[in-house]
């Protein structure tokens, strides 16, 4: 981890992306006092195909319809 005056992180901006790019941490501060972070991105997980496979039970009947009662409280018709 670095630290850099807010005056050479503006003019070295693209280097010191470079290298929080590369996974330097680059601390940025101003009179002496750390004001922001520059850190690396992680890299995206993305999903997992069938990553629940097994582990949710589906009712046999969850697209049936809702019950009057209900369907109306979800509309905002309240009695």
């Amino acid at each position: 981890m670095i630290t850099v005056p807010l005056g050479e992180a503006k003019n070295n901006l693209s280097k010191l992306v470079d290298d929080a790019a590369a996974g330097q941490i680059i601390t940025i501060a101003k009179h002496g006092r750390a004001m922001a972070r520059l850190v690396p991105v992680g890299k995206p997980t993305g999903r997992r195909i069938g990553a629940m496979k097994g582990k949710l039970v589906v009712p046999d009947d969850f697209d049936a319809p809702l019950p009057d009662d209900m369907l109306d409280a979800f509309e905002g018709n309240h009695p």
